[in-house]
């Protein structure tokens, strides 16, 4: 189902007055079109994660990246993510703290479990931007999420055209031993659940964690020997597996018998939970395009300071600007 854009600014965005009686509006609005809809295309982006607790910057960044804030002078997660280290010994002990707070580590609350009781029992599919399981962790059944961005969990080989990818979490644990890091729950089983990583300031001080890992630890390729890579959408390297290529087909294979994008198809609500600016292209654009085409389909946007749609939809679009924890919180409230 191709997706030419029909959009040009000005997009539109909830009204500035009385911003508290135009939520509450568009919530009712949002929790009869759930109930109504025949199918339900859910789209969720970077702002869903922040609400579930994983923030990327202020306190929960300097819990665990205080000294390469001072080192290397990054700001938060996510500018770190594409600094420049001096090793893979550094790059690695950075990664692998990042990759085991935003994967292995729960969010600090059940976003996405709201979301799964509210979509249980209904004919669902969902595509998501992020990387960090939470949907898995939630209970979400694999055969409904078409994860198009990789998944902190996996490596994969650093150069173009691989296929495969590895599960990681034996190795980022290793890799955060050796930089001195502790659990919550440590066993001799480093598949078991380890719980949290505890922050330095809470045992003892940042004296004894190390910024590199020893070279042992470096993780390569066992197909091709070059040096792993996170298994993440950055360039042309990205290894779209066996797993990826299944639910690409399931999702595509959805939207056709749902018959979601055409003049007379069915009632669908696609419900964007928190795109970002750098990724529209992979459901927001294509949600807004669809809604166009589709007569019967509704357009609804859950996003905190970035709820917009298109003024070719404008009158069959549902914008929120809240919290999106605190919005399906208030619509499972409601029955």
């Amino acid at each position: 189902m191709p997706f030419t854009s029909l959009f040009t600014p000005p997009a539109i965005n909830p009204s500035a007055t009385d911003n508290r009686a135009t939520c509450e509006d568009a919530i009712t609005r949002l929790t009869n079109a759930i109930h109504d809809a025949d199918t339900m295309v859910v789209g969720a982006g970077a702002g869903m994660s922040t609400s579930a607790g994983y923030v990327y910057s202020g306190e929960r960044f300097d819990r665990y990246f205080r000294d390469f804030a001072r080192a290397y002078g990054i700001g938060d997660m996510y500018s770190g993510g594409f600094a420049e280290y001096p090793d893979l010994n550094t790059y690695w002990a950075w990664w692998s703290r990042h990759i085991y707070i935003n994967r292995y580590m729960a969010p600090p609350k059940d976003t996405y479990g709201l979301l799964r009781s509210l979509l249980d029992g209904r004919d669902y599919t969902v595509i998501t931007t992020n990387v960090d399981h939470c949907f898995q962790r939630a209970g979400f059944p694999a055969d409904r999420l078409f994860c198009t961005q990789g998944d902190y969990g996996l490596f994969q080989s650093s150069r173009t055209g691989t296929s495969r990818t590895y599960d990681n979490e034996r190795d980022v644990k290793s890799m955060l031993l050796a930089q001195g890091f502790t659990f919550a729950h440590m066993t001799a089983d480093t598949a078991d659940d380890w719980g949290e990583l505890i922050a330095p300031d809470e045992v003892g001080g940042w004296a004894g964690i190390g910024m590199t890992i020893p070279d042992e630890l470096i993780p390569y390729c066992p197909e091709d020997g070059s040096p792993m890579a996170p298994n993440l959408r950055c360039d042309d390297t990205f290894a779209e597996d066996e797993a990826w290529r299944r639910a690409a087909e399931r999702y595509r294979a959805f939207l056709e018998t749902r018959r979601v994008g055409e003049p007379d198809g069915s009632r669908t609500l696609f419900l964007d939970l928190g795109s970002g600016a750098n990724t529209p292209i992979i459901f927001k654009f294509p949600f807004m395009q669809w809604t166009s085409v589709n007569r019967n389909a509704i357009y609804a946007s859950i996003n905190l300071g970035e709820a917009v749609t298109a003024p070719q939809i404008a009158d069959r679009s549902i914008l929120i600007d809240a919290d999106i924890d605190a919005t399906l919180r208030d619509i499972a409230s409601r029955g």
